[in-house]
């Protein structure tokens, strides 16, 4: 089945293609061996850099399955995710990851996200975009806030 699976995304990224909406890359959520989600990438076409397919995928199958959890679902991508979408799918827990394209056959491809794995790695304040925390004390407060709190839905 993840052969079938992983067709179809090629196919969603394709198609994406063809249609102009944003670069090659196509997700799917699969849960119970049935497509939930689908999710192509609409960065361009959008003006949204966080458009990607993976994070389509995950935001239609949450919204369908209206859970903030997507245990018991896997994703089948096009290419491997990028950091962002990794974070996404870590917070999504999902089951599986299955990707097709490697992250070195999209930097040939000039989707290179290697700069970003690299800057993930470096100190806050070295990195290109520096990470400067302030009001850290105050910040704190809202977690003291949030543990207090009798309605909030941990995740």
């Amino acid at each position: 089945m993840h052969a079938i699976f992983m067709e179809r995304a090629i196919t969603l990224s394709l198609d994406n293609i063809k249609n102009k909406q944003g670069g090659p890359f196509g997700a799917i959520i699969v849960q119970n061996n049935t497509i939930i989600a689908e999710g192509v990438n609409t960065v361009t076409s959008t003006y949204d850099p966080t458009a990607h397919a993976e994070i389509a995928a995950i935001r239609s199958a949450c919204a369908k399955l209206q859970t903030i959890k997507l245990a018991g679902c896997t994703l089948h991508s096009s290419c491997e995710p990028c950091p962002m979408c990794l974070g996404a799918i870590y917070w999504a827990h999902l089951d599986a990851i299955f990707y097709g394209a490697t992250r070195e056959d999209a930097a040939a491809a000039q989707f290179d996200d290697s700069f970003i794995y690299e800057q993930i790695k470096l100190p806050h304040a070295l990195r290109a975009i520096p990470a400067i925390q302030q009001e850290h004390k105050r910040a704190q407060e809202v977690f003291v806030a949030w543990a207090e709190s009798t309605t909030k839905i941990p995740y």
